[in-house]
């Protein structure tokens, strides 16, 4: 068992280099934004597969802070590539 959570671990690390490599090199941004989606959803598969190794779920709590983190980046980033802003502000209003 603990054979394939290392090979697991040691593809995923694989994919997470060539995924850095698309960030770093992508040739548009929505690569880019991607590529940092992909990242965290393999950290998260990371920290998943540490805790099987070490029969604790203490690790879950983790899982879920960085799905909400690469949640709310994903969102942000796609926002400022469609609209150039993150936060609209409007001073039309007085």
């Amino acid at each position: 068992m603990m054979v394939f959570i290392w090979i697991a671990i040691s593809l995923i690390a694989i994919c997470m280099i060539l995924m850095v490599y698309r960030m770093v090199k992508g040739p548009d941004a929505s690569d880019r934004v991607v590529a940092l989606d992909a990242i965290g959803v393999a950290l998260i598969s990371l920290v998943g597969l540490f805790s099987i190794m070490a029969d604790t779920s203490y690790y879950l709590e983790i899982i879920l802070l960085l799905a909400i983190l690469s949640f709310i980046g994903t969102v942000a980033f796609s926002k400022f590539i469609e609209k150039g802003d993150i936060i609209d502000r409007d001073n039309s209003r007085k």
